[in-house]
């Protein structure tokens, strides 16, 4: 019985940063995902699969605020409505991304110029963790990462 003959790789191994920023899905690199920011129907069953599929792992967009409220009784939390692209509360393509019982400092803002408040039409690269979709709702939960500022 021959032995296997075993040969270095002469493909380098990732750093570390590069496997976190290979492991982000942008519509760029990611065909469900970029269908998915086209849908029309924000209740559509893609919206579930993706979530299903994709629990847990980040994801990269620009988008806008389209809507902003208090979460609770709080005056520093807040629930944020997402959607893909500059349209704000305009926005009629794509999920319904929400960000659920969130400070500003939880938005993790970056970029040359930090705001000190954010509010409705606000436009941001958002870097979130995929988490549910709620069907009912027709809202796809994501947790902020990190919201640059554009």
């Amino acid at each position: 019985m021959a032995a296997a003959s075993e040969k270095p790789s002469a493909t380098p191994t990732p750093t570390a940063a590069e496997s976190a920023a290979a492991e982000v899905i942008t519509p760029e690199n990611n065909p469900e995902f970029a269908a998915l920011l086209k849908t029309v129907d924000t209740c559509d069953e893609a919206n579930l699969d993706f979530a299903a599929g994709y629990e847990g792992q980040t994801v990269a967009f620009n988008g806008s605020i389209a809507h902003m409220a208090p979460h609770g009784d709080h005056k520093t939390r807040y629930d944020f409505l997402l959607g893909r692209g500059d349209k704000g509360p305009r926005t009629t393509v794509g999920p319904t991304f929400k960000y659920e019982d969130v400070n500003i400092f939880g938005l993790k803002l970056t970029g040359k110029k930090i705001p000190a408040t954010v509010g409705v039409g606000d436009k941001f690269r958002f870097v979130a963790e995929v988490r549910e979709f709620n069907a009912v709702q027709c809202l796809f939960f994501l947790h902020p990462v990190s919201t640059e500022v554009r």
